[in-house]
């Protein structure tokens, strides 16, 4: 089915407190995040090209390093094998787009 909508899709918590809906194509997914403030992600990394973006609220990101937070509006590029670790400053609601496919989160 080509269109869908992420109210429709179950959700997931597959980190405590990021509620997370997902979307598989052929070489990607999509998913969209209904993130609880001062909910963290502790550092990792994956072979997945990440881009994110803040849709609603405010996201503390540490990409390689450094660290920005993102609002709406601003986007993170994370390219693969780049560890990365991130907190809710409020309620946010996050889109992430990763290449290839998340198998993990199928």
């Amino acid at each position: 089915m080509p269109f869908l909508s992420f109210d429709d899709l179950d959700r997931s918590e597959e980190i405590p407190g990021y509620l997370g809906a997902f979307v598989h194509g052929e070489n990607m997914t999509v998913t969209n995040w209904s993130v609880e403030a001062g909910a963290e992600f502790p550092e990792h990394e994956h072979p997945h090209e990440q881009i994110s973006i803040v849709v609603e609220g405010e996201f503390e990101l540490t990409l390689g390093g450094e660290t920005d937070v993102l609002r709406p509006g601003r986007i993170a590029v994370i390219p693969p094998e780049t560890p990365h670790s991130g907190r809710a400053r409020t309620e946010c609601e996050i889109i992430d787009v990763f290449s290839p496919v998340r198998e993990d989160y199928q």
